[in-house]
């Protein structure tokens, strides 16, 4: 028997459906991705999109903050939000390619933070209308202080003898 007669017409409307939605979904230029790039671009930073040299291909490369900026969706990658429930069906199969998922995610973060890079992720969830504002202000809060700290010079005082003062003490002879 083939396995087509036991499948329910509603079964493959739901089938056909849910193979719409998958195909409908992208990896690049999502919305998220979108309103992430075009805030950054409003307030001068220029970046690069899935720089191809770096491992993971970053969502967002700013070179000159030496930071990778990834925009992931809370149901691909596993975030603690409504947005990242796990599905009732197939539920084993979601399990396991969410955790590889996330493996990958923390892998990628790795190597990219041994070659000097800062990572920060943005969640889907966090750019909602009610956070959104607060997102991104927090997140070119961070890109600001991560320039500075990064190019912030440190002096150092020789060892090889007490500070000068501008006039000498009263024991100067």
């Amino acid at each position: 028997m083939d396995e087509k007669e036991h499948i329910s017409p509603d079964d493959e409307r739901r089938r056909e459906q849910r193979s719409r939605i998958m195909a409908a979904i992208h990896s690049r230029d999502t919305k998220p991705e979108l309103i992430v790039r075009h805030y950054l671009f409003a307030r001068g930073f220029r970046f690069r999109v899935a720089h191809p040299g770096l491992p993971g291909k970053p969502d967002i490369v700013l070179r000159k903050y030496r930071t990778a900026i990834f925009v992931n969706g809370c149901f691909w990658h596993g975030h603690d939000c409504l947005g990242g429930r796990m599905p009732k069906t197939h539920a084993d199969f979601w399990r396991r390619k969410i955790e590889r998922n996330r493996e990958r995610d923390a892998s990628v973060q790795r190597r990219l933070a041994a070659m000097g890079w800062h990572c920060i992720t943005v969640w889907e969830c966090e750019l909602k209308k009610d956070r959104r504002e607060q997102t991104l202000l927090a997140l070119e809060y961070t890109l600001n202080r991560i320039y500075l700290q990064d190019r912030q010079v440190r002096y150092a005082l020789p060892d090889d003898g007490p500070a000068m003062a501008a006039e000498p003490g009263p024991d100067a002879g």
